[in-house]
């Protein structure tokens, strides 16, 4: 006789969205009206949890500005978003692939073919977080949209045992009782979806903006952003080469010429660009100053919060 699995009618993510009732009857734009609405729904909920998404982000700023790493896991959709967010880090902040790190339930083919039943177990994650050396300057984020995923729940007590003191927290969109083992809970409340259970709408829509909003704000604290501009940006092709671009000239003054020249001779690094420049340095001795303020543009420009500065 096969399992019988946990009766989840309780969580609110699975509940029936009384707007959608005979959903499968709408019109095109009845759909796409109603939908929109219910997204319209979703900032309002981000807004509410973000006393609970600071407190995190302050107990995990101290360790990964220093040598820690943020960890994203979860399964499905949820582990999907997380790496999705892991794999822009390094192009928008010039930081290492394992500064932000995405772990799904199934591997990375469970990226593009669905594996759902590798969520099922409470150790479904010992090999990948033994195999990260864990530390307790890394944050680890559970993400499970129900609040009930076991190879989720299961990873704070691996952690912590792993790496004792290491930040944990979950992410979930329906209101639970804090995990065991984890210390941040942040509840974003979505409630009941248009398509009844399909956590991939507006559960995933809100763990994508927190998401954003706590690798951002980490990497604005370690150093990574000046003023609004992504100035540790990788240049890797023509669009990215146009943006660096624009934020050297925007620091500098420089013309789109000139930009474009300068950055060339700072190796396509728009920091050391800058700093040639603002301090009349050669690229070495630019280079040198930032490593001796930890790649901190902030420390070594007398900066105001727009335009540019001589």
């Amino acid at each position: 006789m096969p399992d019988i699995p946990a009766d989840r009618s309780h969580i609110r993510t699975e509940h029936t969205n009384q707007a959608s009732a005979g959903l499968h009857a709408f019109s095109i734009a009845d759909c796409v009206k109603l939908i929109s609405d219910e997204d319209t729904t979703i900032a309002a909920a981000v807004v509410e949890a973000s006393t609970q998404i600071c407190d995190l982000i302050e107990s995990a700023a101290p360790g990964f500005c220093a040598d820690g790493r943020l960890i994203y896991l979860g399964a499905g959709t949820s582990g999907r978003l997380g790496v999705l967010d892991a794999s822009e880090a390094p192009p928008t902040f010039c930081v290492d692939p394992g500064k932000v790190v995405g772990i799904i339930a199934g591997g990375d083919r469970s990226l593009r073919i669905s594996s759902e039943s590798k969520e099922d177990h409470l150790d479904g994650a010992e090999q990948e977080l033994i195999d990260l050396n864990l530390t307790p300057h890394d944050t680890l984020v559970g993400i499970a949209a129900g609040g009930t995923t076991p190879y989720v729940l299961g990873a704070f007590a691996i952690a912590e045992r792993l790496a004792p003191g290491i930040t944990t927290a979950m992410l979930t969109c329906t209101p639970i009782e804090q995990p065991r083992d984890c210390k941040h809970l942040i509840v974003v409340e979505t409630g009941p979806e248009v398509l009844t259970g399909s956590t991939r709408m507006k559960a995933g829509t809100a763990t994508k903006m927190v998401l954003n909003t706590i690798s951002t704000t980490l990497m604005i604290q370690a150093g990574r952003v000046y003023d609004n501009l992504m100035v540790d940006m990788k240049p890797t092709n023509d669009k990215l080469l146009d943006r660096a671009a624009r934020v050297v000239a925007q620091l500098t003054g420089l013309d789109r010429a000139q930009s474009l020249a300068l950055l060339a001779d700072a190796g396509d690094r728009v920091k050391v660009a800058v700093v040639m420049h603002r301090k009349d340095l050669p690229r070495a001795d630019a280079e040198q100053i930032l490593e001796s303020t930890g790649d901190n543009l902030a420390t070594i420009l007398d900066a105001h919060p727009s335009g540019t500065t001589g």
